[in-house]
């Protein structure tokens, strides 16, 4: 009888072991499957099919917008004039929100962007941001015409050509927006 109980006992010893072992593994296994069956789940989701042309669209109005942020922040401190200080603020204030707006967009149709200007507009926000006094003044406003006038070209052109009902959306929304800022610009040079 005691061999019996002796039996028994390493035989449930050896059962709850297992069951321990098997438990870990379980877990481990559980988190690993949750965590696959999660990742499907949002992969599955956001599989979309994103147009080359829309994408070069996206990272050149992405990288646009933050050159002009740049330069409007180096203007906000440098300018001379007030009315140049205060158009600047209003770009820093329209480019962020569009630039959010278009990062919403990219994100949810798994665009990547540019995390900043290229290496052509960060030399032109450099020698910008060098001038002084009156100088600099000219040469924001006219980077800021200049700039102004090919981006309204490229968003009027990308309506057409863009593909995505979210990026067409968002072109519609931001054109007005770019033309006021030129309208404002050109006001401003023609009163320097």
């Amino acid at each position: 009888m005691k061999k019996l109980n002796l039996i028994v006992t390493a035989a449930c010893a050896v059962l709850v072991m297992q069951a321990c072992k098997n438990n870990a593994k379980t877990g481990t296994t559980d988190s690993i499957n949750t965590t696959t069956t999660d990742i499907s789940k949002t992969d599955s989701t956001k599989i979309v099919s994103v147009d080359t042309g829309d994408a070069a669209f996206a990272a050149k109005a992405a990288a646009g917008g933050m050159t002009e942020i740049a330069l409007s922040k180096a203007a906000a401190q440098q300018a001379t004039s007030q009315r140049i200080k205060d158009f600047a603020n209003m770009m820093v204030t329209d480019h962020s929100a569009a630039g959010q707006k278009l990062s919403d967009i990219a994100k949810a149709k798994g665009m990547a962007l540019p995390v900043g200007p290229d290496s052509a507009q960060q030399n032109t926000i450099n020698d910008i941001a060098k001038k002084t006094g009156k100088d600099f003044d000219k040469a924001y406003v006219n980077q800021m015409v200049k700039d102004h006038e090919s981006t309204v070209d490229m968003f009027k052109k990308a309506q057409t050509t863009v593909k995505d009902t979210s990026l067409k959306s968002f072109i519609s929304n931001t054109i007005p927006v770019i033309q006021k800022h030129l309208d404002a610009i050109k006001a401003i040079k023609s009163g320097m």
